[in-house]
């Protein structure tokens, strides 16, 4: 005789199923995530999410071809969502004719560029960000709220450390206030990188942190931060230090672009080979001393996608210089030198121009103006080079004039002895002394000093520093002073020279 088997499903709080085929078999219990998700989908509203999410394809990243809407697992499906990948969220920001920048499908394309495989998903809140700027910074919160929303309807069949948010402006605030509002924050919240990019100023300056970027948005949050400059609560960008991580920027032009995140963070997805390094520091002026190049205990970090992930208490601040194209990579190097002279005299804002000659290349003529010399004083800059010279073997300096008819009255002049150049870089430390004789005569627009790569160590230098004042004493004072006496002057050639 056949028997008719029923199967009945019953649902409760501890997301188990109870099955019943009868007498026949006992009851039986699984757990089972599908109808926890369903039910999780029937209990959470999802009308009222005014934002879209366009996941895009390699082939048209420009083009919004396939919409994931949440609550509907059937656009998972259609939009060929993969599970085995990561997730990127592309968040714009204000926008002023109510239409994606163009920035956006070049992020787009790169993120395709260095993970092919994976889901890249724009948000799409034009209509609120089209406003007035006041409005549009007050609909982060709502737009926030959509996207915790929709990450939370994905959690339910995807793991969240696959998830990278990446805000522009004040998308950057919509990330954080999603941050903020998604659910297992506190305990499960895993997300690799979450990026906010130039964080927007204006209403935001002192804002409660659950309206903008907060340390604990994320497990780990790195920002760029390219406009600072300006008055408080009229700036584009945020003058203090808020997150986890920030990486400053600092551009060899004037201008400081507002937009020139985006474009470095897509430098670091779209140039491997040319990632740039950011270096922790105290201050900008600090910076541009060369005092900051020192790369012990996590004190520098790529800058970008490649970004290490340092476990720390505290935020950090970091710097760095740029070109002014891609790839924006430059070289690093601290300038340390001693001065000396026959007569005191402090001079501010010195222009020189540094050539540097190395083992691959060579980089002529690097303006800099170095903020103070002083006589028998130690000064320190930063230099930037935007060619890979290798191994630096010479470098010439050349004090230039301030004006053209400075050279005719100017005796200027400080002795150098020798000088020391770190690599931020390559971590090196050298050696550089005159090309000819034991002192290099700087000349305020005289001829560029040469000086080249030291073959002595440290050790044997400081072993006859030791050798000579047990047996001499310091006779250096007199060595100078007969340097001192060679040199000669042709004010009528505009020209300094030291007498061979």
């Amino acid at each position: 005789r056949s028997r008719i088997s029923v199967v009945a499903f019953l649902y409760d709080p501890l997301n188990c199923i109870y099955t019943d085929s009868g007498s026949a078999s006992p009851v039986q219990f699984y757990f089972i995530s599908t109808i926890r998700r369903n039910s999780t989908e029937l209990t959470v509203d999802y009308s009222d999410i005014e934002s879209k999410f366009s996941i895009r394809n390699p082939e048209f990243p420009d083009e919004d071809l396939c919409y994931l809407v949440p609550g509907q697992r059937d656009s998972i499906l259609d939009c060929n969502f993969k599970n085995d990948s990561q997730t990127f969220l592309i968040i714009h920001g204000w926008s002023v004719a109510g239409l994606f920048e163009s920035w956006v499908y070049k992020l787009v394309s790169a993120l395709f560029e260095r993970e092919p495989s994976a889901n890249v998903i724009v948000v799409d809140w034009l209509d609120r960000a089209s406003k007035h700027y006041p409005k549009s910074a007050e609909n982060t919160g709502l737009v926030g709220a959509d996207v915790a929303k929709f990450v939370n309807w994905l959690e339910m069949d995807y793991p969240l450390e696959k998830v990278h948010l990446l805000g522009y402006s004040l998308g950057a605030h919509v990330a954080g206030v999603a941050g903020n509002l998604t659910n297992n924050k506190v305990n499960r919240i895993t997300v690799q990188k979450f990026l906010r990019l130039d964080p927007a100023g204006p209403s935001f300056e002192n804002a409660d942190h659950l309206r903008r970027l907060s340390p604990d948005d994320a497990t780990f949050v790195d920002v760029l931060h390219t406009n600072t400059r300006g008055s408080p609560n009229l700036s584009i960008g945020i003058h203090y230090c808020i997150l986890v991580l920030l990486l400053y920027y600092m551009d060899q032009i004037v201008k400081c672009s507002h937009e020139r995140s985006i474009h470095l963070f897509i430098d670091s997805l779209v140039n491997r080979a040319y990632q740039s390094w950011a270096y922790r520091c105290s201050s900008r002026d600090a910076f541009n001393k060369g005092l900051c190049l020192s790369c012990r205990k996590n004190r520098c970090n790529k800058l970008g996608y490649g970004v290490n992930k340092i476990r720390s208490a505290r935020s950090a601040k970091m710097y760095l210089k740029t070109r002014d194209m891609m790839p924006f990579k430059v070289f690093h190097y601290q300038i340390k030198l001693h001065l000396f002279s026959d007569k005191n005299m402090t001079l501010l804002e010195q222009p020189m121009k540094v050539s540097l000659f190395g083992t691959a290349d060579e980089r002529d003529d690097i303006a800099v103006t170095v903020p103070s010399m002083s006589t028998n004083s130690t000064i320190s800059f930063l230099l930037t080079s935007d060619k890979d010279i290798g191994e630096l073997l010479m470098l010439s300096l050349h004090w230039e004039k301030e004006s053209y008819l400075y050279g005719f009255f100017s005796t200027n002049q400080f002795m150098i002895r020798k000088m020391r150049i770190k690599s931020g870089e390559t971590q090196s430390r050298v050696m550089f002394r005159p090309k000819d004789g034991e002192f290099g005569s700087l000349v305020q627009g005289g001829d560029a000093v040469v000086f080249v790569k030291s073959s002595e160590t440290p050790q044997s230098r400081r072993e006859q520093r030791q050798h000579r004042l047990k047996h001499h004493g310091s006779f250096f004072k007199q060595n100078f002073q007969a340097v001192l006496g060679k040199v000669t002057f042709k004010s009528n050639a505009l020209q300094y020279c030291v007498s061979p």
